[in-house]
């Protein structure tokens, strides 16, 4: 992902909205009409994998109908603005072109692709349902679910609002962006480790923020992060506020001991306190792995439900990037077709 001239940032996300309700208060599905058509495909989110298994499965002339929600369609990458890291895009693109140019390359293979919330999956035996949050239900021989997953946020003031703008959920996407600014990463475990160690060959300087006084890293990565020149720990420390008018400034800092408040003068906020899968529409029904994403078969994207499919961030905890999600999107489509040609 890219940067304006003024140094903002823009998040990496390549995890696709859908909105869901929570398993714990599911309803009992509502029968479908019996003369009803079942569908070959229908994918459960969008974003680069949902987008890209709608252009595979529209080209095997699945008919896929793809539902990808009333709020945020095209996921993370609709609120990102100059994407420089997508493949085929010399001078880049804008995030919201580059999902929107994908979704029409689906349809016009044929993809239906809907606005609308799913609210309830039924995915054991032959036909899948997939109920709507208007009640309405829509059956399938194979789901592939791309809905993705979110970064976890700090909730504080001016994270949201200086999204793109200074504050990142993903070193690898931005960092390229701040050479020779100084940026703070916020987090103590092995993923902020990460984004601090790979700040430092682009920033002058970079401040690991922790709220502890100890790190919850792996050792090896600790010694690395105590190592490097460029980084300095602040401990016992929480970020209040991120300032700034159009991009970020500074850091309002509380000592978590003692209470007393400071300012830390940055350019960019990395935030690295983890991330959730959107697995909320599949609890209790597919298997999922120890990171919580939805555990699959190898490299394939079967998963622990025959017919059933995932791709993008929803399966993946370590990468979490636009291409890697179309990517596999693209193995999720394959092995849907495949599936029904053993029907």
């Amino acid at each position: 992902m890219a940067t304006d001239s003024l140094g903002g940032l823009f998040a990496a996300g390549a995890g696709a909205s859908i909105n869901v309700s929570p398993a714990s208060v599911e309803k009992p599905a509502p029968e479908a009409d019996e003369n009803q058509p079942v569908h070959d495909v229908i994918i459960v989110g969008s974003g680069p994998a949902g987008y890209t298994a709608a252009i595979y499965t529209a080209r095997a002339n699945l008919k896929p109908v793809l539902f990808a929600s009333s709020v945020s369609p095209g996921g993370d990458l609709m609120t990102t603005t100059e994407v420089e890291n997508f493949p085929g895009f010399v001078d880049g693109i804008q995030g919201p072109e580059l999902m929107t140019t994908i979704g029409a390359q689906a349809e016009r293979f044929g993809a239906d692709i809907r606005y609308e919330d799913v609210e309830q999956l039924e995915l054991d035996g032959d036909t899948k349902k997939v109920i709507l949050s208007d009640g309405s239900v829509h059956l399938a021989k194979t789901v592939i679910i791309s809905t993705g997953s979110e970064y976890r946020k700090l909730g504080i003031e001016g994270e949201q609002r200086l999204s793109g703008h200074g504050v990142s959920w993903c070193a690898t996407c931005d960092g390229f962006f701040f050479k020779e600014k100084e940026l703070a990463v916020v987090g103590g475990g092995d993923s902020a480790l990460e984004e601090a160690l790979y700040l430092t060959n682009h920033a002058s300087k970079v401040y690991l923020v922790h709220r502890r006084d100890s790190l919850r890293g792996s050792e090896i990565m600790q010694q690395r992060v105590f190592d490097h020149e460029k980084i300095e720990v602040i401990w016992d420390s929480a970020v209040k506020t991120i300032n700034g008018e159009d991009k970020v400034s500074s850091v309002t800092l509380t000592n978590t001991k003692t209470g007393e408040e400071s300012e830390l003068t940055v350019e960019g906020v990395f935030v690295a306190i983890g991330s959730d899968p959107r697995t909320a529409l599949v609890a209790g029904k597919l298997k999922l792995t120890d990171a919580g994403t939805i555990a699959v078969d190898g490299r394939t994207s079967k998963t622990s439900i025959p017919g059933v499919f995932a791709a993008g961030d929803v399966i993946d905890p370590t990468y979490r990037q636009a291409i890697t999600a179309a990517g596999s999107g693209c193995v999720a489509a394959l092995d849907a077709q495949h599936y029904l040609e053993t029907l």
